[in-house]
Parts: structure tokens; sequence; C-alpha cells
């Protein structure tokens, strides 16, 4: 994270000031979204002696790199989480196009890989979802009726996971993905799932019922679904 000394230099504002200044560059944000992204780690504002949050220059452009590659690049939270934690120890973050050239570190510089620390489960209420993802009440409903998004097991509130869904799905309706893809989506997931479970049944049973195999195998998946993606995007 940026010093002390760093934060000093650059001056200070409101979470307000902040909301009015990025508005411009990204006119979807909102007070939810910033303490979203501070709650998941990916910035860390001081708090004034009268417990508001300050924001230094240096938190307005880690603001303004968190929103660029999530609006331009969809890149999960984790994935920015590790390119902010390269910026913060010095190293150049792997370039991503449409920001600001950088260059990949090396492999003598490449940072070992670290296990990401746990966060607690994020819990929305149906109104929190809304303001933080900017859906409408008849698009989440239509969500909900496809069983796309929906609370938690067992409880009213949505995680992560659904605030995922639910932004990407606002942002593809822009571009004429509407509730009939979504639907095609969820059943080439659900097909999907049914096959991972199938295979790796075994393997789970030797585990003893670990849960670990199965949160192996599910990123392996993402990662090799959103390789097959691109690849196929890359062609078009």
């Amino acid at each position: 994270m940026p010093s002390a000394e760093s934060r000093a230099r650059g001056g200070s504002r409101s979470i307000g000031q902040v909301l009015a200044t990025l508005k411009v560059e990204f006119p979807d944000i909102s007070i939810s979204k910033i303490r979203f992204l501070e709650a998941e780690g990916l910035i860390a504002p001081e708090r004034a002696p009268s417990g508001y949050r300050r924001y230094a220059e240096s938190d307005l452009e880690r603001l303004r790199y968190v929103l660029a590659v999530q609006r331009e690049h969809y890149l999960p939270l984790k994935v920015i989480r590790e390119y902010l934690e390269l910026i913060d120890r010095g190293q150049a973050p792997p370039a991503v196009p449409g920001l600001k050239p950088s260059q990949e570190p090396t492999e003598a510089e490449a940072p070992k890989p670290t296990t990401p620390p746990v966060k607690p489960p994020l819990r929305l209420s149906r109104a929190d979802l809304l303001e933080a993802s900017g859906l409408t009440e008849a698009a989440l409903d239509e969500l909900e009726r496809t069983q796309i998004v929906l609370p938690r097991r067992g409880s009213t509130h949505y995680g992560r996971d659904a605030l995922t869904l639910a932004i990407a799905a606002r942002r593809m309706a822009e571009y004429g993905i509407d509730g009939r893809h979504l639907r095609a989506f969820k059943m080439s997931a659900d097909r999907e799932v049914g096959l991972v479970e199938q295979a790796i049944a075994p393997h789970v049973r030797r585990a003893g019922g670990n849960r670990d195999v199965s949160g192996e195998v599910t990123q392996l998946v993402i990662s090799f679904h959103a390789a097959l993606v691109r690849t196929a995007m890359d062609r078009v």
C-alpha cells in the first residue's frame, strides 16, 4: 500500500468527492461499489479523527485502475488483487490492453504464488445488490426467475458471485446479450457441472469427501472455460 508520506503529498478527498470525480469516467460508480472494493481489500483509505474515510490521490488512481480493468476486461477481483500486489511491491503487472503499457516482470522478478487471504462472506441485501450492480428491479426479478442470480443458500442475502453475475448481466445487456442468451449460458454451465461432478466423484470418494478436491477442480474448470472463450472470441 502507498506510504503515509506519499498519501500526504497527494492530499485527501471525502468519499463524496471521490464519487464525483470518478463519475465523469465511470458513470455507474456508486458509494456502495467504492465501499465494496474497500471491503475486498483493493483500497485502504485512511480514517480522519472523525471516523470518515479520507482518500489520497493514490487511492483515486488505484480505484481508476480497478474500475478500468473490470469494465474493459472483466478481470476477477482475485486477479486484480494480484496485479495490485505487484504494483505495491514496485513491480510491473502484466500489460492490460487499453491501459498504460507496462513491462511484465522477468522470471527473476516474478513473485512466488501466495495464498490470497480468506475474505469474510459478502452479505448484500436486495437493495444493496441493486445499488452495487446498477440493475433495475425488473432485471433482477428476471435473473432470479431463471435462477442465474440467487441469494445464498438458506439466506435472504446475496454473496460475491451474485454481485459478479448481476454486474456482468447488466453490462452484457448493453451489447444486446439478453435473458435468452443468459439462460443458454446457465444451461451450458449446468451441463459442465454435471460432467465435472461425474468425472471427479471417484477422486472425491478417495479423498474422503475432501472439499479441496472440488475447489481445485472448480478453479481449473473456470480457467479452462475462460481461456476457451477468449480463444474463440479472438478468432471472431
